[in-house]
């Protein structure tokens, strides 16, 4: 049984101060879903420690508009920009075919949460295949630049909404079943964490470690579908009463999974402010779920992965 990790921060603690006297000079980053919310942040963060920092963005003119912002906030100059759409598995490929080099740090970042029933034009249900697939297919393409670097972390941008449903293999696309904004995020979710679970197992080899995380709860642009009642409402809140984090401390777990020493050679785990979650225990927001991490799931969500993008 390997030690949970816990580390001197918490859920006050800002991406900055987690990366703070970490030295990423040298190091390549990309980070999907740069251009706004947790995403800027994380970026700004790692640009601030050094590294070389790309933004792969929808919209590549609100990239440039971040882009500028974090190197006048870092006076770090290495802030690029790359058009990419999560959701479009060519736009995946394309960004992949163009990457040269190098990669020790992906940040699975981008998302979109409780959306409308839509589908991709192969007939996907548009949160998981963003959420996922979309993350997926762009990892495993660019898992030579990550071997490549020594030590590359992939981190995966997973939800506590993990805890409100597993991957329901027989129906993932919601074909057969009805509809739900939030069982469908929850569902993405949960794949978030077991794709870590099997990257790891299957790359550790290589150096590469993938670990998932909670972020907290941050009001972003990712909640445009969803009112300030319906989140109280889900989360069991009595209205007015949730604590938001500001974006800044939302994205110091992803920081400190990407950077942090404590995480050398450790991968397949989730984590939550800022330190290894604890095992869900019923009734509560925390912890993570038990199918989350199960190592049989995760294999069985990499195949269906690699069957349904082959298909």
């Amino acid at each position: 049984m390997t030690a949970r990790i816990t580390t001197p921060f918490t859920a006050q603690s800002t991406a900055a101060e987690v990366v703070d006297g970490v030295d990423l000079t040298g190091r390549r980053a990309v980070v999907t879903g740069g251009s706004s919310g947790i995403g800027v942040e994380t970026a700004r963060a790692l640009a601030g420690a050094g590294a070389e920092v790309t933004l792969a963005v929808r919209d590549p003119r609100a990239g440039e508009r971040a882009a500028d912002d974090i190197v006048a906030a870092t006076g770090n100059k290495q802030v690029l920009v790359a058009p990419l759409d999560l959701a479009d598995q060519a736009s995946v490929a394309a960004f992949a075919a163009a990457w040269d080099g190098p990669l020790h740090i992906l940040v699975n970042n981008a998302g979109i949460m409780a959306a409308p029933e839509t589908r991709t034009p192969q007939g996907y249900e548009l949160q998981f295949a963003t959420n996922h697939l979309g993350h997926f297919a762009l990892t495993t393409a660019l898992h030579p630049h990550l071997a490549a670097a020594g030590g590359a972390r992939v981190v995966s941008v997973s939800s506590a909404a993990h805890l409100r449903s597993p991957v329901v293999f027989d129906d993932i696309h919601f074909r057969e079943r009805t509809y739900e904004p939030w069982l469908a995020y929850g569902q993405s979710k949960a794949a978030n964490v077991l794709f870590a679970v099997e990257a790891t197992r299957r790359w550790a080899g290589d150096g590469v470690t993938v670990n998932a995380l909670h972020p907290g709860g941050i009001r972003t642009r990712l909640q445009r579908h969803v009112t300030d009642e319906e989140l109280d409402r889900v989360r069991g809140a009595t209205p007015g009463s949730f604590s938001w984090k500001t974006p800044e401390q939302g994205a110091a777990t992803s920081v400190l999974v990407a950077t942090s020493p404590l995480l050398d050679g450790v991968g397949g785990r989730y984590f939550e402010d800022c330190e290894e979650a604890v095992p869900h225990e019923p009734g509560t927001r925390r912890g993570v779920a038990a199918y989350a991490l199960d190592p049989e799931a995760a294999a069985l969500l990499w195949q269906v992965s690699v069957d349904t993008l082959a298909s």
